[in-house]
Parts: structure tokens; sequence; C-alpha cells
């Protein structure tokens, strides 16, 4: 009896400790993806690489936006939030020099991603691979500002909430040559802005009205607009988006949005966002990784710095293995084609949030 209980001992031990390791993988899928990616303070060390959909997703090889820079500053340092795909970061800053030989007096960055992407504790769905960025639609003062007046300053909104028309007074010719720029970028794939805007713009517009394609009005969005690029070489796991419609976008698609319709309250406005649903097995797969993946010694080590190379870009191959996953197929989103930002949104089995009134 002992020599069979000395014998099947490791055995036990053996299928004890897989046991055990099945058991902690099953409660961390179980684990709010956004409590898990909201911990992390850097990077995941890898060569740059989105996975998934804008709003489902993660990335690694971030890299942060300094904090100042000659035409530009980053706005509530606290949340962390000034991490992206080299790409993103790189064209800030490119539209940061644009804008202010265009006139602009320098930029007031704003949410960008978290340091490797993944849901966030609050505010956006989506910002989650690293192609995503918001710029407020407040010129850079001439002082620098201090870390408590980045935290605390509010931003100016630009649009009247009854009208939802933008505020004459605060309107510059600036404000359509930022966007106009921005849209200028190849890279850029479209510019989230209050409808307001939207027709301020289909207003007075004049001569080339060809990047007006890529101004796409959503709710909110007032006092910021919100830039996404498409996903970039080296990440065949990033889920692209589908292209904007023909045409300038100032038609009854726009007209929607100054009917009733747009502004009534969400039928369900106690729905939990989907951030609030997310777990890590709703992720992809690859998200588990980026999520394990050593971090730099340090933000400054990850800080881009003008060569587009994250601490480990030179690797051969990326630190994150890419897996096959399922197709996904594109279907017509929550919203109709002429109201949704992002129609058609490719399925991701989760519910999208409505950032409707009353939501």
């Amino acid at each position: 009896m002992k020599m069979l209980q000395r014998s099947w001992t490791p055995l036990m031990a053996a299928a004890f400790a897989v046991v055990t390791a099945l058991a902690a993988q099953s409660a961390r899928a179980e684990e709010l993806a956004k409590d898990l990616f909201g911990a992390k303070k850097l990077p995941a060390v890898a060569a740059p690489q989105s996975f998934g959909f804008y709003s489902k997703g993660c990335f690694a090889g971030g890299v942060a936006i300094p904090m100042d820079g000659p035409h530009w500053e980053v706005m509530r340092p606290s949340r962390n939030r000034r991490w992206g795909h080299p790409v993103m970061i790189g064209l800030i800053e490119k539209l940061s020099r644009d804008a202010a030989a265009d006139g602009w007096p320098g930029l007031l960055v704003g949410d960008i991603s978290q340091p490797r992407g993944g849901p966030m504790l609050t505010g956006h769905a989506s910002h989650q691979i690293g192609l995503d960025a918001d710029i407020w639609l407040t010129p850079m003062p001439d002082n620098r500002l201090s870390t408590n007046q980045r935290e605390k300053m509010s931003a100016t909104l630009l649009v009247d909430e009854k009208t939802h028309l933008v505020k004459e007074a605060l309107w510059k010719p600036q404000h359509a040559l930022l966007l106009k720029r921005a849209a200028s970028y190849p890279e850029v794939e479209r510019i989230l802005v209050n409808p307001g805007i939207k027709k301020k713009l289909c207003d007075t517009v004049k001569g080339d009205r060809a990047w007006l394609r890529k101004i796409r009005p959503f709710w909110g969005h007032d006092y910021h607009f919100h830039i996404r690029i498409g996903c970039q070489p080296g990440s065949p796991d990033c889920k692209r988006q589908e292209a904007t419609v023909r045409g300038d976008g100032c038609d009854q698609s726009l007209a929607w949005w100054f009917t009733d319709e747009p502004w009534r309250p969400a039928k369900n406005p106690d729905k939990p966002k989907a951030r609030e649903l997310m777990t890590m097995a709703s992720l992809p797969r690859e998200c588990r990784a980026v999520l394990d993946a050593p971090a730099p010694s340090s933000a400054e080590a990850a800080t881009y710095h003008g060569d587009g190379r994250s601490i480990a870009a030179a690797a051969a191959e990326p630190a994150v293995a890419a897996a096959p996953e399922p197709a996904i197929t594109s279907g017509a989103g929550a919203l109709p084609a002429s109201a949704s930002a992002f129609a058609a949104t490719p399925e991701i089995g989760i519910p999208l949030p409505r950032p409707r009134p009353g939501n």
C-alpha cells in the first residue's frame, strides 16, 4: 500500500497543479478586463501591434507622447492615457507642427489609450487598440499649464445644448483649418465631431470639400474631436472598420441630427455599458499575452521622441504571437446608417453603448 501511495503521489501532485492552474485561468477569465488593463501603468514590451477592434481589443509595443512639446500639452495626466501605437503618436506630433504653421496656437491632447489599451475604467467604449485620440478644440494657452491646471481646467463647449448649433461667438476659422489639416493625413480614416460642428463646416467650407467625408457627426464631441486611424502594417489581427460613405456628408444623413429623434432619452438608460461587462474571455486571446508581457523600466524609456519606434520595436518577431481567430463579419450597427459614426460596425459579440441623452 505504501509503495502504491508513493508511486501515485507525483501523479497526484501534477494533477493538482494542473487543476489549480486551470482554476486560476478560469477565475482570471471572469475578471473584468477594465480592471486588469486599467491597473497597468506601462506598456507591453513588443513590436507595435493592435489586436481586435477599436472597441474590443488591446495593443502591444505602445509608446507615450511626451507631456509637453513645442506645440502641445497633455491634459488630464493622472488618467495615464497618453499611450498609443507609434504611428498614432507620431501623427499627433505632426498635426501639432502642421497646425501651428496654419496658425493654431497648439494642441491640448486628451485621451489616447491606456498603456496596453483594453477597455477603460471610465469613459470611452473605443480607444482600446492605440489608434484613437482626442484633441481638445480649445487652443493651447500662451503659458504652460501646471499639473493642477491640466487636471482641472475646463474645456470650451462650442455647441449649444438646446439648438445643437455652434456658438457663433466661439467658433473661429482656425477651428475649420485644424480639422481640415487632421483630415488631410491618409492614415486618418475618420474624425468624430458634434453634429453642430459638422453642420457649421457644411455651411461654410468653400472650394475643396472632399475632406468633409472624413468628418463624422456623433453625440458628444462638443469640446474635442476624435481622430481615428486605420489598422497599421504588422497588425494582421487588427479588425478594420468599414469605409465612410461617399460624398461630403452634408445631406439627409446630417439633417437627421437636427430632428427630435437623436435627442430622445435612451430606451434603457440603466443598461450596463460594454466595458462594465467585458471580461478577458471577451477580448481577443492575444490580449492575455499582452497583459502578461514584461514592461519597460520606466515611462520615459517608452516615450516617443520622433523615431516612431517603441523600445522593443527592433525585435525580429512580435513578442505576442498572433493566433488565428474566427473571421468577423460585418453587419449593421445598433444605429441607423445615417446616424452611426462607425456604420457598419463589425459584430463583436457584446452590446455597444449608445451614448444618447440620458445614458
